[in-house]
């Protein structure tokens, strides 16, 4: 026999330890690995990691197969990969019920199992007695599947397989909404079985999405059908939450060594250079010891103080663990496969100097890797003392075989027998380089003759849908109904995809079914079902965003995104094509758009460029015809082709002969809709106040409506409150309550900037005798007769507005399906039909208030609106709606559309404008969130009705006007300028009002503060305080106007809530608004983790004022740097953190007083009497919240007189711990 090459004995050296170690304890029957000799149960994740090392082997041994030994060692090696991997498939198959479950329901107990019986490969615990739901398990196994099988294995047999397979890329694609228990099975980390989303989880699924895309499961020997399709959308939203996470694991899990997988080998999940290096940085600085890397911060697991006997942690214990964490010389195979795979050869060398001095010598000399080291009970001590310093024992088992496995690959690596590139075939280590710029292709199709003419008057030549075939152009929904049919499969059970969402990554492609060529228009044009659609500025500007998302996200994928837009009938304004449209197909000519590149084209010319996807899953495979359509999809198909874009006719409302009948009826329902508001401004700064709180949705019969005062101009409340309702009305501070029922206060600010009926006919209308109405507001048993006037009134009225008015009367009276008596085609006309018809008309007229009023009681839906809070929950935002502080309800979980609306709808009670916007602003935010993620940095929770009530507090600033008119204007906006608003509001930029074409308002950009008042649009005179208050210079203001927003966004200093933690240690408590943070809550949870944050959020939400709520969170950053100089051992007792800003509110009138500031014209004012007065009047002189004076809202805070000199001398005086005398340094930055 001839002799061996060196590399060969080596080889054969590790072919032995492989053996002996791993290959020795595999299962003959089932393949699979036991935990351990003294338990069966074999774990998914233990188990693809075990194998890695036997695959790795294999291909070494194929390069070097110069005799027919190694050739055999080889094909052995790799059988017993394809026997694992099948043995898993197998167990995994046994529950195929499981996985078809889950697509619908994500429930923990429908999940596919975390281990089974290495004997049978069957169930070795219930369904509730272990936390099954490990996402990163199933995404690794099938990563681990398509890079073996890429490498030229055969482990999928039949098509049976491959759609099983399918079905659990379905299984794993909405990882990123999906809370598990993760790669260490917890959970939160106190082990009480609470899932919670993982960056871990997220990473593996997102790496095992694009390495299944397009993969053929039979190599090179397969055809059309078995190839798995991933929709490129859910693998990018698993990257965007991760992006949004890292370097965090999980709420209770700041950091986790467990994403060493995620950032390295095997996921390269990552692929953003500086993220993965930030995490790798902060893994090493916070994790790693002598002995490996602790898996998380105040992990309990195995060291000595946890209490074996049961399985959760008490959440004053995790303190405990802190320091003496077991650490896992795991992570460091993981740290030297990652710097191999970056080529850093002397950090690789560095973990492997450190791993030998920790391994173990077996009694034969092997090497083997323990699974973690502890600190000995009776070092703990010492250890707490000095971290680090004490020797550890090992335990758990040893060898570790998840780690003795990446040991050898590490091993291969080093020793040169095999490349990186040998372990990771489809290239997943390229993901984080540098690409060439994406250039996104646009076509524009005309839906006939007509508009095409139209559009080349603008020098803009396109193709009808005519011209373009053969492609055929369809709605995204029909691509959406195509993909339902992806891993169907009756013998198994399997129904194909559930979800029914196609994004714009997907209707980006071109795709090919037979000899037909699909192109998609993308799904947030596809017209039947939202407002927002309406309204041309929002649709160029969201546009304009999706080219730019596709140049970010285009990733992995072969030949260019191509748009197919379609220009139909349905979005000409007054039979012209709006001027947004016109310009953004303009600026698609140039080439550039906002930064992006783009061509605008035919279909044609850009199908030898185009990413193009074949449907050949459609084919009727299981009836043994795959070359014809199946029988559904070809009906669909046939069904769908002759169905173009066309809008539908709209009802008509009037007709009957007009009858003149008496203003007395149109009075009892005007203003109908503006009672339901429930935007309360308070606008403090403008000198009025709103109407007196009422607690009752419809009045008693006493109070006359406020129309009947037609002079009342002084800032009285109109209503007189019956006694009844007097004491229950809830006391309240600084006059902020929240009202559901504002009345207009003045009744010269008309419904919109079109009703402007004659004075006259509103003075008829005020002087209705008061019985008459009073009537109506007693009982809701009219005589038909005045339904049947009502409805006479609303054919003969031309004015949308009163037509809402009548409309909105009758749904409260009568209900939506009341029979009106009308017919129109021999059909029933009901109340709905009318408000439908209503709001197209609505619609039409770009009348926005009464669209979104309209589609509130319609119950429309904004555009995905479940999809849109997912999006923001996702990345660690969560969602309040309702006006504060007493209707916030807070969404911390993902909801299905129903529940949300109705949560929404409960929130505002019956305010449907409100509810609606609250549904808009909710997908702005998304789209922000999406697109400009920097917007939400330092912000946790993102208060919806908050945000509503500043932009009203906004516009009443820029117009001048009062509340009830500002909200009147922001229910007016358009969606375009109400996204623009909501940007210039979370990006703090200034901004000014000017008037559009018919009343409409528009949002400009400032480039100073100080805008010409030429452009600003004064409403209704100013008078009194307004008008002095309009003449002051524009920086006043400008810091109450900062600290009101940073307030209502809750946006915080950098690193506040860690600061925070550390104050907290230092006292014994601090009490905000009636909430105390106790000093228990640094026992169970770490300075970064984010149940804490939300903990200290969650009380200042307690705040109603923004403005209050900012000075708290300054008095906070002052008690901070009290106690990071160390200036005392302890804070003492519980702090009043209000207590500060009051006394610092104290020192600055006094000062003021002093040096005769602004302030003496308020609150230092020196008179008794008055200032009882204004106290109980829950106003102070000036407007300022909370008590708090105006002008100290409005300092800035630094300076001698800013408000953090204020807060450091109100904190020396009222703790008791800093001393009162002597030196002391004093820096305040």
């Amino acid at each position: 026999m001839r002799s061996r090459s060196n590399s060969g004995v080596r080889l054969d050296y590790y072919q032995r330890i492989v053996h002996r170690l791993i290959l020795a304890h595999q299962e003959p029957v089932t393949g699979l690995f036991p935990a351990s000799n003294v338990n069966s149960h074999a774990w998914i994740r233990d188990n693809v990691y075990c194998i890695l090392a036997v695959w790795g082997l294999s291909m070494a041994y194929k390069k070097i197969a110069d005799q027919d030994e190694d050739r055999a060692k080889c094909y052995e090696l790799e059988q017993s990969c394809v026997k694992l991997m099948r043995g898993l498939l197998m167990a995994m198959m046994n529950q195929k019920d499981k996985v078809e479950k889950f697509k619908t329901t994500q429930s923990p107990c429908d999940s596919l199992h975390a281990k089974y019986s290495s004997k049978n490969g069957l169930p070795v615990v219930g369904d509730n007695e272990w936390g099954h739901l490990q996402i990163d398990a199933v995404s690794l196994y099938l990563l681990i599947l398509a890079q073996m099988t890429a490498s030229g294995l055969q482990i999928v047999f039949s098509l049976d397989e491959v759609s099983f397979i399918q079905n659990l890329v379905f299984y794993i694609e909405s990882a990123y909404s999906i809370p598990d228990y993760g790669i260490w099975e917890r959970g939160d980390k106190t082990n009480h079985g609470e899932p919670e989303l993982n960056a871990s989880s997220i990473g593996m699924a997102k790496a095992a999405l694009e390495a299944m895309n397009e993969l053929d499961l039979f190599g090179a020997r397969g055809g059309p059908a078995s190839v798995i399709h991933v929709l490129a959308d859910e693998a990018h939203k698993c990257q965007a939450v991760l992006q949004s996470m890292l370097p965090r694991e999980s709420n209770s899990k700041e950091l986790d060594s467990g994403l060493l997988c995620v950032i390295g080998f095997p996921a390269f999940a990552a692929d953003d250079a500086q993220l993965i290096h930030n995490t790798k940085d902060a893994i090493l600085s916070r994790l790693q010891g002598k002995y490996g890397c602790k898996r998380f911060l105040r992990d309990g697991y195995r060291t000595p103080k946890e209490d074996p006997s049961r399985l959760y942690y008490e959440r004053w214990e995790l303190r405990m663990f802190e320091n003496i964490e077991c650490e896992w010389p795991l992570f460091f195979c993981y740290l030297i496969l990652f710097h191999a795979f970056q080529n850093d050869k002397r950090s690789v060398q560095d973990y492997a100097d450190r791993l030998e001095k920790i391994m173990v010598r077996s009694d034969d000399g092997i090497l083997l890797i323990p699974e973690s080291y502890a600190v000995p009970m009776d070092l703990v001590g010492f250890e707490y003392e000095k971290p680090g310093s004490q020797l550890r024992e090992v335990v758990g088992r040893c060898p570790f075989l998840w780690g003795q496995s990446l040991f050898i690959l590490g091993r291969l690596l080093q020793e040169g027998f095999l490349a990186v590139g040998e372990l990771d075939p489809l290239n997943r280590r390229l993901g984080a380089q540098k690409k060439p710029d994406v250039v996104v292709q646009v076509v524009i199709i005309a839906e006939d003759n007509e508009i095409r003419d139209k559009l080349a008057e603008h020098d803009l030549h396109v193709q009808t849908i005519a011209e373009v075939a053969p492609i055929e152009v369809q709605p995204a929904r029909v691509l959406s109904h195509l993909y339902t049919y992806l891993g169907r499969n009756r013998k198994l059970g399997l129904t194909g995809r559930k979800s029914r969402d196609v994004g714009i990554l997907s209707t980006s492609k071109l795709y090919s079914l037979k000899d037909r060529i699909f192109a998609f228009t993308p799904q947030h044009i596809d017209y039947e079902e939202y407002y927002t659609t309406r309204d041309p500025d929002l649709l160029a500007s969201n546009f304009t965003t999706n080219l730019a998302f596709l140049t970010n996200n285009w990733r992995h994928m072969l030949g260019r995104p191509t748009i197919t837009l379609m220009a139909t009938h349905y979005m000409l304004d007054q039979d012209k094509i709006p001027l947004a449209m016109i310009q953004t197909m303009r600026k698609l000519k140039s080439g550039y758009i906002n930064g992006t590149r783009v061509m605008l084209g035919s279909l044609k010319d850009f199908l030898n460029t185009s990413a193009i996807t074949d449907l050949s899953f459609l084919g009727s495979t299981e009836d043994g015809y795959p070359d014809r359509l199946h029988p559904d999809v070809q009906t669909y198909l046939d069904e769908h082709l002759l169905r173009s874009f066309s809008n539908r006719n709209t009802m008509n409302l009037r007709g009957g002969q007009l009858r003149p009948r008496h203003l007395r009826r149109r009075m009892s329902c005007k203003g109908a809709i503006k009672k339901t508001r429930s935007i309360n401004v308070d606008s403090d700064n403008l000198g009025m106040e709103g109407p007196s709180p009422l607690t009752e949705r419809r009045l008693s019969s006493i109070v006359p409506p406020p129309w009947l005062h037609p002079n009342q101009q002084s800032h009285v409340s109109v209503f007189a409150t019956t006694p009844e309702e007097g004491p229950s009305s809830p006391p309240h501070l600084g006059g902020e309550l929240i009202r559901e029922n504002i009345y207009p206060i003045d009744p010269h600010h008309s419904r919109s900037a079109i009703d402007r009926r004659s004075e006259f006919v509103r003075q008829q209308e005020i002087t209705v005798p008061k019985i008459l109405i009073q009537r109506h507001r007693a009982d809701n048993n009219f005589a038909d007769t005045e339904v049947e006037e009502l409805i006479a009134m609303l054919r003969e009225t031309e004015n949308l507005e009163e037509q809402g008015d009548i409309l909105q009367y009758l749904v409260d009276t009568q209900g939506l399906d009341f029979n009106t008596g009308m017919l129109e085609e021999g059909r029933v006309v009901t109340v709905r039909d009318l408000l439908k018809g209503l709001y197209e008309k609505a619609c039409q007229q770009k009348l926005w208030g009464l669209v979104r009023h309209t589609a509130g009681m319609l119950g429309k839906r904004v555009e995905d609106l479940a999809k849109a809070v997912t999006d923001l929950l996702v990345r660690q935002k969560q969602v309040t709606v309702g006006m504060p502080p007493n209707n916030e309800h807070t969404i911390t979980a993902p909801l299905p559309e129903g529940e949300l609306r109705q949560l929404i709808h409960d929130a505002y009670g019956d305010d449907e404008s409100t509810a609606m916007l609250t549904q808009e602003l909710m997908v702005y935010l998304a789209m922000f969130i999406r697109t400009e993620p920097q917007l939400f940095h330092e912000m946790l929770r993102l208060r919806v009705g908050l945000i509503i009530q500043v932009m009203a507090k906004e516009l009443s600033r820029t117009l001048n006007c009062g509340g009830e008119a500002a909200s009147e204007h922001l229910l007016n906006l358009s969606p375009f300028e109400m996204k623009n608003l909501l940007y210039h509001i979370l990006s703090g930029k200034e901004f000014a009002v000017s008037s559009v074409a018919r009343g409409n308002l528009s949002i400009v950009s400032c480039k100073s503060s100080r805008v010409s008042k030429k452009s600003q649009i004064g409403l209704g005179d100013p008078e009194g305080e307004d008008a002095l208050i309009a003449t002051i210079d524009d920086r006043q203001g400008q810091w109450l106007r900062r600290r009101r927003l940073d307030g209502a966004l809750n946006r915080v200093p950098r690193d506040f809530y860690s600061r925070v933690w550390t104050v907290l240690e230092k006292c014994q408590g601090l009490a905000i608004e009636g909430r105390i943070l106790q000093q228990s809550l640094t026992q169970e949870m770490t300075p970064g983790e984010l149940k804490f944050a939300l903990e200290v959020e969650t009380a200042l939400n307690q705040i109603p004022q923004p403005e209050y709520r900012q000075l708290v969170v300054e008095a906070l950053m002052v008690l901070t740097l009290v106690t990071e100089h160390n200036m005392v051992a302890s804070l003492g007792d519980i702090i009043c953190v209000e207590h500060l800003v009051h006394k610092a509110n104290q020192l600055f009138l006094e000062d003021q007083r002093k040096v005769q500031g602004d302030a003496t014209l308020c609150c230092a004012k020196l008179k008794d009497g008055k200032e009882q007065q204004q106290a109980a009047s829950g106003m102070l002189l000036c407007g300022g919240a909370a008590y708090i004076c105006q002008h100290l809202y409005d300092s800035a805070p630094s300076g001698s007189y800013g408000t953090m000199t204020y807060m450091s001398r109100a904190v020396a005086l009222v703790l008791d711990c800093v001393p009162k005398h002597g030196e002391m340094e004093c820096a305040i930055s």
